[in-house]
């Protein structure tokens, strides 16, 4: 009983990354290339649970990966046209679609969060059957079906934030 206890507090804590910081990466990399944008992801830190899978999801049908507690990923994309995230999840009854459109040279930061519908879903998964399918009919009407919400944030803010996280080790 005490391991178990103790192995819940230390779950606690906010679990170290590894990546490079925002800064080093821009250092490294430089600014996009003419004609590209770059669309930076992040997740802030906090508590990601016990497991803190990395989430997948993917921008313009390209898959990007290991987007965990604390970390961010990024894609230099042609500005041209428009650009769109797919979040799906195996055993989720609905899709995350965002669509968006960015200039060349500019930088674009989305925060991504466990959407509404999917806090829901989990608070109410210990209802059963029943209550899993009344979860399902009443969040039916939500803007976002899928399990991920895409928030895009000005770049001072996101700036603020992204400089404490560390970039994502695809898996």
């Amino acid at each position: 009983m005490l391991l178990v206890a103790a192995a819940m507090l230390c779950g606690c804590e906010t679990t170290a990354r590894s990546g490079l910081d925002y800064s080093e990466t821009l250092r490294k990399i430089g600014p996009p290339k003419a004609g590209q944008a770059r669309i930076v992801v992040f997740r802030e830190k906090g508590f990601g649970g016990l497991a803190d899978a990395g989430w997948g999801f993917k921008l313009d049908g390209t898959p990007l990966s290991g987007l965990k507690t604390g970390t961010y990923v990024y894609a230099d994309r042609p500005a041209a046209g428009p650009h769109w995230f797919v979040a799906e999840e195996p055993g989720f009854p609905g899709v995350t679609h965002v669509e968006f459109s960015a200039r060349p040279g500019e930088t674009l930061f989305f925060v991504a969060r466990v959407s509404e519908r999917k806090n829901a879903v989990i608070a109410n998964a210990s209802t059963g059957v029943l209550g899993y399918g009344l979860t399902l009919a009443m969040t039916s009407g939500y803007k976002n079906q899928g399990p991920v919400d895409f928030m895009a944030l000005d770049e001072t803010a996101a700036r603020t934030t992204i400089a404490e996280l560390k970039l994502a080790e695809a898996q």
